[in-house]
């Protein structure tokens, strides 16, 4: 039996960088090599920085790496470049855009993680191809590098041997299908089942993202429909319209030139978050959420739900759901400025700690 050919994967690293975009992918490729890909064709993970040294995380961890660029394989099989926040500081980085370009020139599969695709932007590699990053820079990578297509809601996209993911633990979801491509869906499965995350996560980035802030309103007729509709989204559009004393198409209007929107469609966005808000901090039945935040029916309410942020109003519940007691049945709901909606505070304030995050321990690759 002949030896079996290694797959040699190269992990950027750099000062600031992401500590998850570096570990999420490598944590799969060993765990990938417990459940069959060793014999099959074992991932040989080795992380890097431009001068060899080691270097610190954003979240102050130091990671032990390799080496530097000298000794790589002439043709590493997948080159994994992840981010950091300060994005504008790692593509002014010439040591480090010149080793991403050396390196992707030379590599079988080219992915980036979060923040990373500005990195891959910045060596030309993403000119003309669809691309993803975090939700939340997703306008910014367009805005750099217009010759990218960037898409705003999928959790990894690929576009021929390019395969850019999007926030910070996508680079575990981007990991684990070049796993699949690699070794095929049951040793993928494993180390899914092994790192307790799902196969394929449900719904995209729509999910965790931030709805978009409307444009602030200059025109008082504006300001006071916006705000008779955060006040109460259950408003129809004609009652606002001639509250205000002015006509349907006089109001379409108004919204499309300050705002950027219709009426319609703001209208929506105030229900929906007004819907996202009950469901996470409330106890009150869908049907009821629906009534409240201006839906009208359930059905209405799971059809925005699937088609703004890809996932049922159930669904979004069970995931997103607060640890805060729920709000007396009834409340009002309200709105800030910006027309998010926001449910009534409680006396009761959750001791559980989300993050523990505190450590300072040093990842040492052995």
């Amino acid at each position: 039996m002949g030896r079996v050919a290694v797959h040699p994967v190269v992990i950027v690293a750099f000062d600031g960088v992401q500590l998850l975009d570096v570990t999420g992918p490598a944590e799969v490729f060993a765990a990938a090599n417990l459940h069959g890909a060793r014999a099959r064709g074992p991932y040989e993970v080795r992380i890097v920085s431009p001068d060899g040294s080691d270097v610190r995380t954003s979240s102050g961890v130091r990671i032990g790496v390799d080496g530097g660029p000298d000794g790589l394989p002439a043709r590493p099989g997948t080159l994994v470049v992840p981010g950091r926040s300060d994005w504008r500081r790692a593509v002014a980085d010439p040591a480090l855009t010149g080793l991403v370009a050396g390196l992707v020139a030379r590599s079988r599969r080219v992915t980036s993680v979060c923040a990373g695709a500005f990195v891959l932007a910045e060596t030309g590699v993403l000119d003309g191809r669809r691309a993803v990053t975090h939700w939340r820079l997703a306008a910014q990578l367009a805005a750099a590098y217009p010759r990218v297509r960037v898409e705003a809601d999928p959790v990894f996209v690929q576009d021929g041997h390019v395969v850019t993911s999007a926030g910070v633990t996508s680079g575990i979801d981007l990991a684990l299908s070049l796993v699949e491509e690699d070794h095929g869906p049951a040793v993928a499965r494993e180390v899914a089942r092994e790192l307790v995350v799902f196969m394929a996560r449900p719904g995209g980035q729509s999910q965790y993202s931030a709805r978009l802030t409307p444009r602030e309103a200059r025109h008082p007729v504006l300001r006071t429909v916006m705000d008779a509709i955060g006040a109460d989204p259950r408003l129809a559009l004609d009652e606002v319209a001639r509250d205000a004393g002015v006509s349907g198409r006089h109001l379409a209007r108004l919204f499309r030139s300050e705002t950027g929107m219709t009426p319609g469609q703001y209208l929506e966005s105030v229900r929906l978050e007004a819907a996202q808000a009950l469901l996470e901090a409330g106890d009150d039945p869908v049907d009821a959420v629906a009534e409240r935040s201006g839906f009208g029916s359930a059905e209405t309410m799971r059809r925005v739900f699937q088609h703004s942020l890809g996932l049922a109003p159930t669904a979004y519940r069970a995931r997103f759901r607060s640890t805060r007691t729920s709000p007396p049945s009834g409340s009002p709901i309200s709105t800030n400025s910006s027309g998010s909606a926001a449910v009534p505070a409680t006396s009761h304030t959750s001791d559980a700690c989300p993050h523990s995050g505190t450590a300072r321990t040093t990842a040492a690759r052995s």
